[in-house]
């Protein structure tokens, strides 16, 4: 029997860099801890705008939801693997430093996304 989802997470399926990450994060979730939705699909439950749920990363931990460096925190914690970088990224100064580095991603991102076309 699969474990319930703990988290929920809203990605933007017409991004190939979000593609590549969430199939690689689909294989590394083996106790299906997360329920992926894609953003784009006009069916999907959204509890935002959906241009902002496109805008920036975003995920639903307990009831409570986060964006940007705190939501790819959310889902590293959710993963076994990955779970030391969920619980650093809880520190202050941690977590302040990824999301100015998600800030200066999200500037370059249409670039990279025309690499990836």
């Amino acid at each position: 029997m699969q474990a319930p989802h703990t988290l929920t997470v809203w990605y933007d399926s017409a991004c190939p860099l979000c593609r590549r990450e969430i199939a690689l994060l689909r294989r590394l979730d083996r106790a299906g801890r997360i329920k992926f939705i894609d953003a784009v699909d006009a069916e999907a439950a959204c509890p935002l705008d959906r241009a902002a749920l496109l805008a920036r990363f975003h995920a639903q931990e307990n009831g409570r939801m986060l964006s940007g460096a705190a939501a790819f925190a959310a889902m590293w914690r959710a993963i076994p693997l990955l779970w030391p970088l969920g619980q650093a990224a809880r520190l202050p100064l941690v977590e302040r430093t990824l999301e100015w580095a998600y800030l200066r991603f999200l500037k370059i991102r249409p670039q990279l996304q025309g690499l990836l076309r």
